[in-house]
């Protein structure tokens, strides 16, 4: 990334530049999709740049993963507080915020699922899991709000919801999946909660 002249090199924001670049190329092309060279074309950096922010590409794809990680489970719990305080608006918003990301031109499923199925290794499988977890962690603070008698379990099965709409959206063309997805997760909110 060109530096103007007379300005001086800030590390972190170099850092950040190419992340947010790299997340768009990466969900875009998938990560096995791209070569380092092509990748830092693209990106419009020199490879020693990519090795000295992020140590090779995996490094790269780790970090942009863990960020968009963050990112999007921020967004997820900033829908959920915004829903009010009933558990059913709060659970209903998630679905109605994931059909928006369906419905995006730029949707290609979910980045960590997509990064997990792409790249078997140890690293890439721990931050999705990690992921999932907060997922998980969200959905199940909504089943516990909602008085469900198993909200672990509510949770899980929410975070199903969740996951198994994702697929269907990015390789099924099914209109609406998180609308479908929402439909279920009410009726098992309900269900869950009658105790």
């Amino acid at each position: 990334m060109p530096v103007p002249k007379g300005s001086t090199i800030d590390p972190e924001r170099t850092r950040a530049a190419i992340l947010q670049a790299a997340t768009t190329v990466l969900y875009e092309r998938g990560l096995d999709g791209i070569g380092v060279a092509e990748l830092c074309t693209r990106l419009g950096i020199s490879k020693e740049t990519l090795y000295r922010h992020f140590g090779t590409k995996d490094g790269l794809v780790e970090a942009m993963l863990r960020e968009r990680s963050e990112r999007v489970t921020q967004w997820l719990a900033r829908v959920v507080e915004a829903a009010g305080h009933d558990p059913r608006d709060q659970l209903a918003a998630v679905f109605d915020a994931l059909q928006q990301w369906y419905d995006d031109p730029v949707f290609r499923g979910c980045a960590m699922l997509n990064a997990a199925a792409q790249h078997h290794v140890e690293a890439v499988r721990a931050i999705t899991a990690r992921h999932l977890d907060r997922y998980l962690r969200l959905l199940t603070g909504i089943a516990e709000r909602a008085g469900a008698a198993a909200p672990e379990v509510l949770g899980r099965q929410l975070l199903m919801l969740v996951e198994g709409a994702t697929v269907v959206a990015a390789h099924h063309e099914v209109a609406g999946a998180g609308e479908h997805a929402r439909q279920a997760a009410l009726s098992l909110l309900s269900a869950a909660s009658r105790g």
